[in-house]
């Protein structure tokens, strides 16, 4: 049996696990917590309480086929996977294994001004946590290497889904559309995530690099506003960038702009985006809420 051991099994780690277990997979989730325990049982997901770095010799290698990462890299001194830290050995021996899924970002491509990027150009990260998720990426792609078997990199856009979108910000008026000529951002519906990854799961071939975002990268402003007309609200008000009471990592995010491509997915894995864009993803959210 095919058998998925998803480290971090969250927000887009649940979405890929929901088309698995249809097809028959045994699916395994690491959590935080007894309450996330109980909730992944009742998915269908079998559940293991770990939280990395921890004791690797907890998880069941012996009986895993792939093995999904979506832990992102520690803050400290030394910015490093946490699951890499404890449980390289265990992965490279797992007895069964035959591939190997690590969720990073687009961050590792920098900023490109509002230029294109694919999966062929240079990683030029200019903040911390992206020069992180270069080398998470790196140690993932190498662990590959000498387990044998092929390392499959998913740069993730900006992630929205069920529960994750702008239309609670935008009802409750804590929305703004910050101002700033120039900016972009891609993103990507959780459900074209899960169906990415849940086809390169099946492509033939070795370590390969992929770009998950939609057809439309576009000025955040455009979506909160686009999100307002579904609701019948006002559109939130424009605050200029230099001016905004942001978080340090919201404002670092405003820091790189590029329009992300994502013909890869299209053209070797064959898939159809279900939300090519925003606004086919929050009409879709909208029904759903509905």
């Amino acid at each position: 049996m095919n058998t998925l051991l998803s480290i971090g099994h969250g927000f887009s780690a649940q979405a890929i696990a929901r088309p698995l277990l249809a097809q028959g997979w045994r699916v395994i989730g690491t959590t935080r917590s007894d309450v996330g325990a109980r909730a992944l049982r009742d998915s269908g997901v079998e559940p293991v309480v770990w939280t990395a770095p921890g004791d690797a010799q907890a998880l069941p290698w012996d009986q895993v086929t792939h093995v999904l990462s979506s832990v992102a890299p520690e803050r400290g001194d030394h910015d490093q996977d946490p699951v890499l830290a404890c449980a390289a050995d265990a992965i490279a021996t797992a007895p069964g294994l035959q591939w190997l899924g690590y969720l990073s970002t687009v961050g590792v491509y920098g900023d490109r001004q509002g230029g294109w990027v694919d999966e062929m150009s240079q990683r030029l990260p200019a903040t911390r946590r992206g020069l992180a998720r270069l080398h998470a990426e790196d140690a993932w792609a190498a662990l590959g290497q000498r387990a044998g078997v092929p390392a499959h990199l998913f740069r993730l856009a900006g992630i929205y889904g069920p529960g994750r979108g702008p239309f609670e910000k935008v009802r409750n008026g804590q929305a703004r559309i910050i101002n700033k000529p120039g900016q972009v951002f891609s993103r990507i519906h959780v459900e074209d995530i899960a169906q990415v990854v849940v086809a390169a799961m099946g492509y033939c071939g070795a370590q390969r690099v992929w770009n998950l975002c939609d057809d439309c990268p576009i000025d955040p402003g455009e979506v909160l506003s686009f999100a307002a007309q579904l609701l019948g609200l006002p559109r939130p008000p424009v605050v200029e960038f230099d001016t905004a009471d942001m978080s340090p990592m919201a404002r670092s995010f405003y820091s790189e702009s590029k329009r992300v491509r994502n013909d890869r997915i299209k053209s070797e894995l064959g898939v159809t985006l279900h939300y090519p864009d925003y606004r086919a993803g929050l009409q879709a959210l909208m029904t759903q809420e509905r």
